[in-house]
């Protein structure tokens, strides 16, 4: 006896998706957790928990049933949308099945491993042992990248950038930052010599810790963030986890200085409001999810680098501040302008300007492709490191560990493919913001009284509510008219700085 209905393929893929879905989002709670709430004895179960959780979701996605529906539902009739979700299940069955279980589980212990000692291992300055979780980080990075290279017929490295930023390879990467670096040093060093001549007084703590809480709540709400859905903690290194749902974003706080603080709290609601925006009726399935890396980071930077380093924000922004620090020099308008548009060549990338950003960017590409082709070991990270930043920013990093090659949380648990999708990010966010500007030309007025609803809709009219529907390079020219151009970016920073 037959049912009268029988699911199509496609039916039960969406079921299936569903389900892996919410397996995603107690994985996620329960990282935000273990980066913000859990107290450090409770790391190594939650390790192995959040570890035999990856094994499960690994297991049901790569079951030889996945790939019997699949392409069962390659032959049925199916709408756009369809189709595009169908496309994007292939593309995570492909990328998981390659991959044995056994490794999946070892990368995840061995990184949970890594990011939990170095939060105190980076600053303890201790860079042996750090190395020594590291080196079995990379060991397993590599085994993966060689299983995905091998499959795809491309290098290491590109097997793992194309997780981040599917359909972007070295070659083109390094055609971009080839093209950077013809005029990127020029062009700081004049902003650096220009800036020299303009006095800035630097704000006067220090400044309290409930204050600046305060002081982001309202930011957050000033730029949208839906707090029924989403809330704001602190950790070692601020992040945007959670889901759609349930967005969890992260800062850190200095009683004595309070711009990184806010600046990280608005990049961050970048890439919440895209979360929390994203196609709610398709919420569970793949075609749901943020369509990339630089696309996600494209609108962190948006937020933080185009919006709110702008002279516009940046006059609504200040009662905001002084309402919680009051007044004082620093603070008068123009020096807070100048003060948030400062250039200086530092060791921090998170703390970096947006002329500076792009070259901490570079070195970490650098390395890192290097490293994962087996080219460089770990114990060579550190010299490397200093001979990068000497070069790229005249800075020396001898013997500091924890402001240079430990700084960032990213290879801790094997992120590598990540950091060049940052400055592919600050590219989209110049291009797609120049776009915003054309087609709304009230928008400096509007910005100016507080008002950026229409940057919104128009954010997502174009981009937050197409999730993965559209290949990144079809998602940006339907929005822009072009695919990725850095002369939007090189445009942009000439006009702000020079």
């Amino acid at each position: 006896m037959t049912s009268a209905h029988s699911a199509s393929a496609y039916e039960e893929l969406r079921a299936l998706f569903t389900r892996l879905a919410r397996f995603d989002h107690l994985s996620a709670i329960a990282g935000w957790d273990m980066q913000t709430m859990m107290p450090p004895g409770g790391s190594q179960a939650r390790s192995a928990a959040l570890a035999e959780l990856s094994v499960l979701k690994h297991q049901i996605l790569t079951a030889p049933q996945t790939a019997t529906l699949l392409d069962r539902a390659q032959q049925e009739s199916l709408g756009d949308i369809d189709r595009a979700n169908l496309l994007e299940m292939r593309r995570q069955y492909d990328n998981a099945v390659l991959v044995p279980t056994s490794l999946v589980e070892a990368k995840s212990l061995a990184g949970a491993r890594c990011e939990h000692a170095w939060r105190t291992q980076r600053p303890a300055n201790d860079w042996d042992g750090f190395s020594k979780n590291l080196r079995e980080v990379v060991k397993l990075t590599r085994e993966e990248a060689q299983i995905r290279a091998q499959a795809a017929g491309v290098s290491r490295y590109d097997a793992l950038l194309n997780l981040y930023e599917p359909g972007m390879c070295s070659r083109e990467l390094d055609r971009i930052f080839g093209d950077l670096k013809t005029w990127l040093p020029d062009l700081l060093q004049k902003v650096v010599s220009k800036q020299a001549k303009e006095p800035c007084q630097l704000p006067h703590g220090p400044f309290d810790l409930e204050k600046q809480r305060q002081l982001g709540l309202s930011v957050m709400k000033l730029l949208g963030f839906n707090f029924e859905a989403g809330r704001v903690d602190v950790s070692v290194h601020p992040f945007c986890g959670g889901v759609p749902e349930d967005v969890r974003i992260t800062t850190r706080y200095n009683e004595n200085e309070f711009l990184t603080a806010l600046l990280g709290i608005v990049h961050e609601t970048g890439h919440a409001r895209y979360e929390q925006n994203l196609p709610r009726e398709w919420l569970g399935q793949p075609v749901a999810l943020a369509r990339s890396t630089a696309i996600h980071e494209s609108q962190s930077l948006l937020f933080e680098m185009q919006l709110a380093r702008g002279s516009d924000f940046l006059k609504i922004l200040r009662p905001l501040v002084t309402a919680q620090f009051g007044e004082q020099a620093a603070l008068e308008e123009s020096n807070f302008i100048r003060l948030n548009q400062r250039v200086k060549p530092g060791f921090i990338r998170v703390d970096a300007d947006e002329v500076s950003y792009p070259a901490h960017v570079m070195l970490r590409y650098e390395i890192e492709q290097a490293l994962v082709e087996g080219e460089i070991e770990v114990d060579d990270i550190p010299v490397l490191w200093n001979e990068k930043m000497h070069r790229y920013l005249g800075l020396d990093t001898v013997g500091n560990y924890r402001n240079g090659c430990m700084q960032d949380i990213h290879w801790t648990d094997g992120a590598f493919g990540y950091f060049p999708t940052y400055t592919l990010g600050a590219m989209y966010a110049a291009q797609l913001f120049q776009h915003v500007r054309n087609a709304l030309p009230n928008l400096s007025a509007d910005i100016a009284k507080g008002d950026l609803s229409a940057l919104f809709h128009w954010l997502q009219h174009n981009i937050w509510q197409h999730g993965s529907r559209y290949p990144t390079e079809t998602l940006i020219t339907c929005a822009t008219g072009e695919a990725l151009n850095p002369r939007y970016f090189r445009q942009h920073l000439k006009n702000r700085y020079l």
